[in-house]
């Protein structure tokens, strides 16, 4: 079965066959009648296509009709700049439970995330000690995203023996989007293992899966515990970690010490810290008051 043209085309079509037919019998006659009617059927063969033209579709380069239902998409956030990192930073109102702002916050450094991972305990993957390595030393460092390439910012609190850190920075889309989703992988490949100081102490390691609220454009939790030895004394660190990807820029934000996790504190943590990164990348500024959640 032949398919039918569509609407516009049969206007066209139809307009084309009436000024074919006027001016054939406008040639007949020969008088200035027939040139009358042959301006006349012109005029209206114009006039056809360009109502065909109006009813007609037009598309964008991605291929969609530009007046469709559909809208345009939102706007996408933008670029994180060198001041902005700094806005979108937590401050002491943003938290709750007496947590004191530092100004040493870069230089924090746990000794017990410090050791070779023990390649024997990846009998059947050795490459998934690689992964754990890389776990470790990103926890030490504060880069588990991986380096920025935009711009950043850290800041720290304490509270007693534990501490919160949380870091904003910018990002390759591609890279940080691999980043999460090789969080997310870390609880099945690293599950528990061992790794050794370099005076020979053994340390054991075992990494779960944590929630994240669920805020911004992507996320990924992990809780990590590391039962050592610290000051000739057995020792168990307990961290909880959560990143969150809005745009290209995202925030990590890491809380625990000796006295246990701080999963609470991290969750409002990321709320706050989300929307204060939402409200610079919107070009606006952060209220000095945190944003009240449900």
């Amino acid at each position: 079965m032949s398919r039918r043209p569509s609407h516009p085309a049969r206007l066209l079509a139809a307009a084309l066959a009436a000024g074919a037919l006027l001016t054939s019998a406008a040639c007949s006659d020969g008088g200035g009648a027939s040139e009358a009617a042959s301006d006349t059927a012109a005029a209206r063969a114009r006039a056809a296509e360009q109502d065909a033209a109006k009813k007609a579709p037009t598309y964008s380069p991605t291929g969609s009709p530009s007046g469709s239902a559909t809208g345009s998409p939102s706007a996408s956030p933008s670029a994180l700049t060198e001041s902005g990192a700094k806005a979108a930073l937590l401050t002491e109102a943003d938290l709750e439970g007496g947590w004191n702002q530092v100004q040493d916050a870069d230089k924090w450094r746990d000794r017990l995330l410090v050791g070779e991972v023990d390649v024997s305990d990846f009998l059947t993957a050795k490459t998934d000690a690689t992964d754990c390595q890389e776990l470790l030393d990103g926890l030490y460092r504060d880069n588990l995203l991986g380096e920025p390439s935009g711009p950043s910012a850290l800041t720290g609190f304490e509270q007693g023996d534990s501490r919160l850190l949380e870091q904003v920075a910018g990002y390759d889309r591609a890279g940080l989007d691999a980043r999460l989703k090789w969080m997310g992988t870390l609880p099945d490949t690293c599950d528990r293992f061992t790794a050794t100081d370099s005076a020979g102490g053994k340390r054991t390691v075992q990494v779960t899966e944590a929630s994240v609220p669920e805020t911004g454009d992507a996320r990924q939790g992990l809780h990590v515990t590391v039962r050592g030895d610290a000051a000739d004394a057995p020792a168990t660190l307990t961290l909880d970690i959560a990143a969150v990807r809005v745009g290209t820029s995202a925030l990590t934000v890491t809380g625990g010490g000796l006295d246990g996790g701080q999963g609470s504190a991290v969750e409002q943590a990321v709320r706050q810290g989300t929307e204060r990164l939402k409200t610079v990348l919107d070009g606006g500024t952060p209220s000095p008051q945190p944003t009240t959640m449900d």
